[in-house]
Order: structure tokens, then sequence, then C-alpha cells
């Protein structure tokens, strides 16, 4: 008898049929990241493991995808020149061509104007405004034709990814093999450099936990601030042979980018029950959460050294909703909740090192998302599921409001725009991006207005997975469901 063993998605056909579910903007209802919504998805995730479906004897359940040899070497595909230009010729020589060629038509050619200077400075001035006029066209076609075609393409299905500060890219690889009872899922990890070349970093299929039939999926990355280490956010399951009774856990895989497996906790590859990773700047030590009230309401926090010793508690006895590390520091900002869910959230700056803090705003409303602008100097939250809040984080009473819809956050590089994909982890829908408008001053208890700004559509409006932007701003990596290929499009 063979067995399915699968974290998540048990069948290709359950993943098509669960993308095109949640293919909606939260205007029209998507799911929101609340803390409800997101113990409904780890429930689902539990009912699809422990579900008398998850165990078939072997021919009724699902085959495998995937071919069982591993590949090192992924297919990539190299940047494409559009029809019609040329090689070497750069978009101002592109306007000026086209300019030229529209002053030969209408006999008025530049070699030919021949004027005292009084004229001629005036002819320039009006020959420059005509050719930055005729000139805008061509960036704005620029733009949209690099969102139209992929600089880089892997063709595989990929789990999870996340951008290194250098702009390399370590992703997960779904795969399937089978043992003598069960078929089991261990992605395989790579990293790819923005050159396209590709290397495998972790083979699924070798990498070993306990005694006990052993499967996880890859959830998410988060790199360093060095970029050479890289923490796997694994959600794994570990099965008893004797009684089939299964235990589902979150846990914590820490690598280096060479592909050596870093053991904090000893023996035991695995942080278990360890999630959200916050780097401190020495590269060395990080803070985790773990649960702490059920199910998956508050979290504590813990250290963790990755040179090796036990965890040990951080912020003794306190709570928390949500956390997210300020760039360049050893602080993050952090959302917390008294343990008996009484009173409203507080929004705190806390010292990850020293372990001090200092609440920056009381907060009325909670629906996650949390999310730090790149210089550290803003913070943005749901309110609810409609309501995006905006604050400076050095004025803390500079707010402002946008009505965008519930979904997974990201700000641009020069902190003009944040990007929103319009429904929570892991489900498919459109991404949008929109303008950071003026942070305003409002005294205590003043209302504050909710803005309804445009969005603006990217990639025509199609659905995408997961999705992530370079630390330089340069491009967007998009999942795509289905097929679920990773690629890169440049702005």
């Amino acid at each position: 008898m063979r067995n399915s063993l699968q974290p998540l998605a048990d069948s290709q056909q359950f993943r098509k049929g669960e993308d095109r579910r949640f293919a909606r903007s939260a205007r029209d209802g998507a799911p929101g990241a609340s803390q409800a919504d997101r113990f409904h998805v780890w429930e689902e995730r539990r009912t699809r493991v422990r579900s008398p479906q998850g165990l078939k004897p072997n021919g009724q359940g699902d085959l495998m995808s995937e071919p069982l040899e591993a590949r090192d070497e992924l297919k990539l595909r190299p940047p494409v020149l559009s029809q019609g230009s040329v090689a070497g010729e750069t978009q101002a020589e592109k306007c000026r061509t086209r300019r030229s060629s529209e002053l030969a038509d209408k006999g008025r050619s530049p070699s030919l104007l021949r004027v005292n200077s009084a004229a001629l400075r005036h002819v320039f001035i009006v020959i420059v405004a005509m050719m930055l006029g005729s000139s805008l066209p061509c960036a704005v076609g620029v733009r949209a034709q690099n969102l139209d075609k992929p600089v880089m393409n892997v063709g595989e299905e990929v789990t999870a990814f996340a951008y290194a500060p250098d702009g390399r890219i370590v992703f997960s690889v779904r795969r399937m093999f089978k043992t003598k009872k069960y078929d089991l899922q261990r992605d395989d990890i790579f990293i790819v450099e923005p050159n396209g070349k590709s290397r495998r970093i972790l083979e699924g299929q070798k990498f070993t936990h306990g005694d006990k039939p052993f499967t996880y999926q890859v959830e998410s990355f988060t790199w360093s601030p060095n970029g050479h280490i890289v923490a796997v956010q694994l959600f794994t399951t570990t099965v008893d042979p004797e009684d089939e009774h299964r235990d589902d856990e979150l846990a914590l895989l820490l690598l280096d980018d060479s592909g050596r497996e870093l053991h904090p906790a000893g023996k035991d590859s695995l942080v278990l029950g360890a999630e959200r990773p916050l780097w401190l700047r020495d590269n060395e030590t990080l803070v985790y959460l773990t649960e702490e009230v059920q199910p998956r309401q508050l979290f504590s926090m813990r250290y963790l050294r990755i040179s090796g010793g036990p965890a040990t508690k951080a912020f003794e006895g306190r709570t928390f909703l949500e956390a997210a590390r300020i760039p360049g520091s050893n602080s993050a900002i952090a959302v917390e909740r008294d343990r008996n869910m009484e009173g409203p959230a507080r929004l705190q700056e806390v010292e990850l090192l020293a372990q001090e803090d200092q609440e920056l705003a009381t907060l009325d409303e909670y629906s996650g998302g949390l999310s730090i602008s790149p210089s550290g100097t803003k913070v943005a939250y749901f309110l609810d599921k409609e309501v995006l809040e905006i604050r400076d984080l050095a004025k803390t009473n500079k707010v402002a409001r946008l009505r965008v819809g519930l979904g997974v956050l990201q700000w641009s590089a020069d902190e003009t725009r944040i990007y929103v994909k319009r429904t929570v982890e892991k489900k498919s829908a459109d991404l949008v991006s929109f303008d950071v408008p003026a942070l305003v001053a409002y005294g205590k208890g003043q209302a504050v207005p909710v803005a309804e700004p445009e969005p603006r559509q990217l990639l025509h409006g199609l659905a995408v997975r997961e999705y992530g932007l370079s630390a330089d701003g340069r491009f967007l990596a998009v999942v795509l469901p289905g097929k679920r290929n990773l690629q890169v499009f440049g702005f």
C-alpha cells in the first residue's frame, strides 16, 4: 500500500481550482489576511493533510507530475530584443531619429536653420520642447514593453522565492518522490544569479529529519542583511507509521548561500515552532515569533544565535500580533496586544538587542500587512479589509489613509509607490500600485479622511500568485498560477 503524504496541495487539480477561486480583488470580497483568516488557512492545510483522501492506496492517489531526477541546472530564458530594434541603440537615439524624420517630412531640416543668434535661441527652445513632448510616449512605450516580455523565466513549479540584497533570487521547486509506503514532497532550493545562471543548494530528497516519514513545503525565505544566509520557512508534516498520527508544524531551516546547513539547535537543523524571523545587523542573531495563544492569535519572541545554543525568550511575558524589522537596524516595529485580548492594539518600536521599546500609537483596529519602507522612516498596515494606513515613524501624528483593499504589500525602492496583490498570501489576484500621498499631521481624536486613489494595474491585470521587487527597484518577479513558473520583468 502506498500513501500520499503532502503538506499542502494534494493534486494539481486542487491547485488550479484554488487559483481560480481566489483570483479576485479584496473589493469583491476576497479573504483578508487578518488573524482569523490566517488561522483558517492553517486549518485548511491541516484538514487537507489529515483528511482520509490524504492517504490513498497505490494507483488511486495523484501521480507525480515532476520527474524523479533532480535537475541542478534550470532552463532560463535570456532577455529578448523587441522586433524592429537594433542592439545597442538607445531609446534617446530612437526618439531623435523619429523626430528628424518628422522635420525632414516638413522640409525643416535643422541644418538649414540659419538665423541670427536671438532667433536661433528661440528656435532652439521650441525644438527642445517639441522633442521632449515627442519623447514622452517613447519612455512610456518602453515601460509597457518591458512588462510584456520577461527577461528571465524559470520553467519549474516554484513554491516560494525572495530577492537577495545583491539581486540574486533564492527559490524553491516542488519535488515529489516515493518511498515504500508514502509519496513525499520535499522541495529543492536553488539560487539564480542576475546573469541567469542557477545552482541547487538543497536537494529535498536527501534532506532528513528524525527517523519518521517527513515531508515539507517551503513557504517563504528571509535573507540575512549581508545576503549570505537565508532563513527558510517550512510547513512540515511528520507521520507515525504505527498509528498514522500526523503532526503539522512550522519550522525554520538556516542555509548559507553555498547550501551548507546551519545547526543552531544542535544536531537537528530545524528550529521547530519558529516563524517570521527578524535578522539583527550582526548576521549571527535573529529573533523569531512562536505561537503563544492558540489558535494562532498571539505570538511571543525568542532570540536565536546561529552559531549555537538554545533559543531564549525576548520581551518575556509580552505578546504580539505581528512584527517587521526596520532595515539597517536592530529594531523592529511590532503590534502588541494584551494576552487576554483586552484593550486596543499598540504600535511599538522595539529594540531587539537591548529589549527596549517605545509606544508609537494606539490602533483602534488592526488587520495585518505590517510593512516598513526601505528607508525605515514609514510604516504601513491595514486597519480593516479595505483601509491602509501609512504613518511617519519620526512624527507619528503624520498619517494618510487609502482605500485599496486588503492584500500583500511591498514598497517601491524610492518609496513613492506601494504595490498590493489584492488577496492573501499563496492565493492569486491582480497586482496593482498606488502613489504614496503626503502624510498630514492630525491631532488626537481628529478624524482622518480616507482617500480612494486610482490603482495602476501591472501586467495588464494578469493574476499572480506571488511577487517580489529587487532591492534596487529595477525588476519585478512574479509566480503565475497554473504552471507556477517564475518570471522576471524589467521596469
